[in-house]
């Protein structure tokens, strides 16, 4: 059966051309001429060029265009044969079910990890402290001084090594005994981790 590598062969050989010749002819270069007359796809461009090619042939070789693309797609195997290898090229991503599972546990597993790494900081920092009363340098006429203040709602307080009830909400309020010659009031957040933050305020006792 003729194929079209032998029928341009053929037609070429009859016109008494040389690959060279024909090269020279159509711009063609001899290497695709020979691997058209073989058809060894694999050392050819892509198939639209290939088209191209075996027309300007048949031109150049006084056979009929049409025949010849004729012969060409009935005996070029685009299924078969991977003509002009290209990189492969990634696939066309789509989002599916079972991204979305994925990406669902991804997300959670960092939202825990994120949680979790969030309460072990928070367990091991110091807690906070303000102090409302007394104020930096406060005069004291009475044997009680009033401490209040806002800390962590979990911590407990100590206020000259006496405890403070600490409310639901962190704020606390509450009085301490002092006596001629106190002089500060220490005042200490302790978290549950042990980890304490003090404030100290200078007072002026005056007793009346």
């Amino acid at each position: 059966m003729k194929t079209i590598g032998n029928y341009l062969k053929e037609a070429r050989v009859r016109k008494k051309y040389s690959r060279e010749k024909l090269e020279q002819e159509t711009k063609i270069k001899k290497e695709f001429i020979e691997a058209i007359e073989k058809e060894d796809w694999i050392k050819l461009p892509d198939y639209t060029v290939v088209v191209g090619f075996i027309k300007s042939l048949a031109q150049a070789v006084g056979i009929l265009p049409s025949q010849a693309v004729a012969f060409l797609r009935r005996d070029y195997p685009p299924k078969k044969v991977d003509v002009n290898p290209k990189p492969d090229l990634k696939s066309k991503f789509s989002w599916s079910p079972k991204l979305t599972f994925i990406a669902s546990i991804f997300i959670i597993l960092l939202l825990v990890i994120g949680y979790l790494t969030f309460q072990y900081v928070k367990f091991m920092s110091p807690p906070k402290l303000f102090i409302d009363s007394p104020t930096q340098g406060q005069v004291i006429t009475s044997y009680e001084v009033k401490i209040s203040g806002e800390t962590d709602k979990d911590a407990s307080i100590k206020v000259n090594n006496q405890p403070i009830l600490v409310s639901e909400e962190g704020t606390f309020s509450g009085t301490v005994e002092i006596f001629e010659g106190t002089m500060e009031i220490d005042v200490r957040a302790i978290s549950r981790s042990g980890k304490e933050t003090q404030i100290v305020r200078k007072i002026q006792v005056e007793l009346k």
